[in-house]
């Protein structure tokens, strides 16, 4: 397959052999470099997914099958990559029972200590625990990335095939979104410009501002939905208040990602009816004060319609944009 072909040979350009060059490479550098060679496969895999929406629904259905294996394949050989490369820092591949020393040797490597035996008597120094306890989330971070990638393919295969059988019936398919913390935002913008037949009258970044100036204006409808989500014990109706402000603010002016809290807002700010497909879970309807009329419940009716993924990068929901399947 000559898209799978471009694949690899991108993919072993990002993630070079050379002996001399690892031994040269800091232990930063390499978890840096292992972080952007999983989100380069992650990018060239929606790439290769998109030119696979092209022709016959038995022609779609054949290719993404076949990016599918071919992505599974490479991942496998970049986790493999990733374990050999973790090796040399002291850290090797986890079995029964010995997860946990793996665990410390990967932290005391990231640390910069000494992964040789000491002596049971022999106690580290001040200045060796404070770098230990600062290597420790980003070893656990790592670790947790690896065994993520691990489970990923077979747990997105899952998703992604129910919720193409879902979709085919109803003529629809999934437009892949760019898999950033804006994912809603551009989902939402991709809907719009659909439905316009042209632009979006709104790009991402005004859809935030958007989403974040209605939460603000109608707080007391999106505070308890935000507090049941980030309860905090003996919080202060002033403190409360303060941490949902801080919300918006991040909601309007970071990638922070979005989900039902925002969800929620725009189908009021765009007076929308949204509907979000789900292959893990049920469908959700919003707004659905603005369905059109006469349709009944049909994603026909629906205004802009989403899909939200639990499977797609192991590293946080995703969503992507629903729109009828291209006829050729």
């Amino acid at each position: 397959m000559a898209d799978a072909q471009v694949l690899e040979e991108t993919l072993s350009e990002a993630v070079p052999n050379n002996e001399s060059q690892k031994k040269e490479e800091t232990r930063d550098e390499m978890l840096s470099r292992h972080r952007k060679e999983i989100s380069q496969l992650q990018n060239k895999e929606i790439e290769l997914k998109k030119a696979a929406a092209r022709g016959s629904k038995a022609e779609q259905k054949v290719k993404k099958k076949q990016v599918e294996e071919e992505v599974s394949q490479l991942s496998a050989k970049l986790k493999e990559k990733h374990a050999e490369e973790l090796a040399s820092l002291g850290y090797s591949n986890s079995s029964k029972g010995k997860e946990k020393n793996n665990l410390d040797t990967l932290v005391r490597a990231i640390a910069g200590v000494s992964v040789t035996n000491q002596s049971e008597h022999s106690k580290p120094s001040k200045s060796t625990k404070r770098r230990e306890k600062r290597a420790q989330q980003e070893a656990e971070r790592e670790q947790r990335i690896q065994e993520e990638q691990n489970n990923i393919v077979s747990d997105r295969f899952i998703e992604d095939e129910k919720l193409e059988k879902k979709l085919a019936p109803m003529g629809l398919t999934v437009n892949e979104i760019k898999p950033d913390g804006h994912c809603l935002y551009r989902a939402v913008e991709d809907q719009l410009a659909h439905l316009s037949g042209g632009s979006s009258p709104y790009n991402y970044e005004e859809l935030r501002k958007m989403a974040a100036a209605y939460m603000r204006k109608h707080a007391s409808d999106f505070l308890p939905f935000f507090l049941s989500e980030n309860a905090v014990e003996e919080d202060s109706d002033e403190s409360q208040a303060k941490r949902f402000e801080d919300y918006c603010n991040e909601v309007e002016s970071t990638a922070v990602w979005g989900g039902q809290l925002e969800l929620g807002a725009l189908t009021h700010c765009l007076r929308k009816y949204i509907l979000i497909f789900s292959g893990s879970f049920p469908d959700v309807e919003m707004g659905k004060e603005y369905k059109s009329e006469g349709g009944g419940s049909t994603p026909s009716n629906a205004s802009i319609m989403l899909s939200y993924h639990k499977h797609a990068f192991g590293l946080g929901e995703h969503y992507n944009s629903v729109v009828p399947n291209s006829i050729e």
